[in-house]
């Protein structure tokens, strides 16, 4: 029987038993824990390094009110980095191909955004549903268009990763047959299918990382909107 390309898209299943949470589950056992030590090892300076960075850039426009969303933010990110650069090995599965996931990391945060904007400056928040200087005429349309996309933000940001990890992974098989196919046939174009499939292989790891980034940057602009 012929596997569809979609098939590496489905969620694994192992004597009936969904290995979904299995795979979300990973991240927490390949990150080291730190320790009361003065000096850590290499791993785990660059480790809070990298942590450090990252938190100082996202929230530097934030006020003080919206840094306690700091340890959320920055362990989404760790978790969507990792499970993005895990599902790049042969043999493994995303699970942020899922759209169903990726909604369900996105709507929850993006609704806490709101509220929390709601409830500590409505008229703030509401404000944003209307440009100031709008003509008089142009009042209704504009409330309309702006609360609509107000209501597609947790959609986009779910769609986007999804989208972007599902077109690099179908890419990535796709070149991978083709050098296959060709290599009885024509070695010499499967060894320049094969360098393209390597080059778009260290495209996907940047996609995967960048990817992760955006959907956290776009979580903290929202909140900055709201705080």
């Amino acid at each position: 029987m012929t596997l569809s390309f979609f098939d590496q898209f489905m969620s694994p299943m192992y004597l009936g038993i969904p290995l979904m949470a299995l795979a979300l589950t990973l991240p927490w056992i390949l990150y080291p824990k730190p320790t009361t030590r003065w000096l850590n090892n290499r791993l785990l300076t660059l480790q809070g390094w990298f942590i450090n960075r990252f938190t100082q850039q996202i929230f530097q426009p934030i006020n003080m009110g919206g840094h306690k969303w700091a340890l959320l933010l920055t362990s989404l990110m760790l978790l969507l980095i990792t499970l993005n650069m895990l599902g790049l090995l042969p043999y493994t599965f995303t699970p942020t191909t899922q759209l169903s996931l990726n909604m369900a990391f996105a709507v929850p945060l993006w609704l806490a955004t709101v509220i929390i904007g709601m409830r500590n400056q409505p008229t703030h928040a509401l404000g944003h549903l209307l440009p100031e200087g709008t003509p008089t005429l142009l009042i209704p349309i504009l409330i309309i268009i702006e609360t609509i996309s107000l209501f597609i933000r947790p959609l986009a940001l779910g769609v986007r990763l999804t989208a972007n990890l599902t077109a690099g992974h179908l890419l990535i098989q796709l070149i991978a047959t083709a050098a296959f196919v060709l290599l009885p046939l024509m070695p010499t174009i499967a060894l320049l299918t094969a360098l393209l499939l390597f080059l778009l292989t260290l495209l996907e790891v940047a996609v995967a990382m960048i990817q992760a980034y955006v959907f956290v940057l776009l979580l903290s602009l929202y909140l900055q909107e709201n705080v």
